[in-house]
C-alpha cells in the first residue's frame, strides 16, 4: 500500500492540521509530512498543489485526496482497522460523532478571540461573553462524556478516539489563555497534554521561526 502523506501548516497555529497529525501518531501510522507555512505571499499557490480546498491538512494515499481533518480521521479509521476512531455501543458512537461535528463546525468565537498559538502565553486574553459560551459548552462536553464513558481510560470515551483528536487543540488554547477549568477538565486536558504526539507537535511548534501577527493578540 502506498504510504500516508499529511500537508499540513504550521504547527504553531494550525489547529485542523494537528488533529489528523495526532490521530496518526497516536495509532502509529507511518507517514510523509509535508510542512507549509500559512499567511505567506507563496502558501496558498503551494497548498494548491495538493487541496482542491486550497486548505490544509490533505492527506494524501494512493490516488486518493482527502482535504478535511474530520474525514481525514473517518478515512484511516477505515482503512487502517486498529485505529481507534469511534468508541463501541450505539449510544457511545453516537455521542462521539455528534461532539466531534459540534467541534468541527462550531465554537466560533473561541476560534476567533483564542487562536492556536502553541508559543504564547497570553492569560485573559480574548475573553469575551461569547467566549466564554463556548468554553461552557466544551467543559459540559468534556464532563458528560468522561462521566458516561471515561471509565476505560483518560479520555473521553476511555480510550484516544477522534473526538480527542478533535479537542486536543482546545486544551492547547486553554493553556495559552490560561482558562480555568475544573478537577475533571483539568484531568483530561493533563492526559492530552501528556501525550507523546502532544509534547513532539508542541517541541517543534517552538523551534518554528515564522510569526503570523494576527495569531499573536
Amino acid at each position: 500500500m502506498t504510504k500516508l502523506t499529511l500537508i499540513i501548516g504550521n504547527k504553531n497555529y494550525s489547529s485542523w492540521s494537528l488533529r489528523p497529525w495526532l490521530f496518526m501518531k497516536q495509532f502509529g501510522l507511518d507517514f510523509d509530512e509535508v510542512r507549509i507555512p500559512l499567511y505567506m505571499p507563496e502558501s496558498k499557490q503551494q497548498i494548491k498543489q495538493y487541496s482542491p480546498s486550497g486548505k490544509v491538512p490533505v492527506l494524501l494515499h494512493d490516488d486518493i485526496t482527502i482535504w478535511d481533518s474530520l474525514a481525514i480521521c473517518e478515512y484511516l479509521t477505515e482503512q487502517f482497522p486498529h485505529c481507534y476512531g469511534l468508541p463501541e455501543g450505539n449510544r457511545a458512537r453516537a455521542i462521539a460523532r455528534c461532539i466531534s461535528a459540534e467541534m468541527h463546525s462550531g465554537f466560533l468565537s473561541l476560534r476567533q478571540n483564542m487562536p492556536m498559538n502553541c508559543r504564547a502565553k497570553l492569560p485573559g486574553k480574548g475573553m469575551t461573553s461569547e467566549v466564554q459560551q463556548d468554553i461552557n459548552r466544551i467543559t459540559d462536553i468534556w464532563r458528560s462524556c468522561r462521566d458516561l464513558f471515561g471509565s476505560g481510560g483518560d479520555m473521553l470515551f476511555g480510550k484516544f478516539a477522534i473526538a480527542d483528536a478533535m479537542f486536543a487543540p482546545v486544551v492547547l488554547r486553554f493553556i495559552t489563555y490560561n482558562v480555568t477549568l475544573d478537577s475533571v477538565c483539568q484531568d483530561y486536558a493533563n492526559a492530552i497534554l501528556a501525550l507523546p504526539a502532544i509534547k513532539e507537535w508542541i517541541k517543534a511548534a517552538e523551534t518554528e521561526a515564522e510569526i503570523i501577527p494576527s495569531f499573536e493578540h
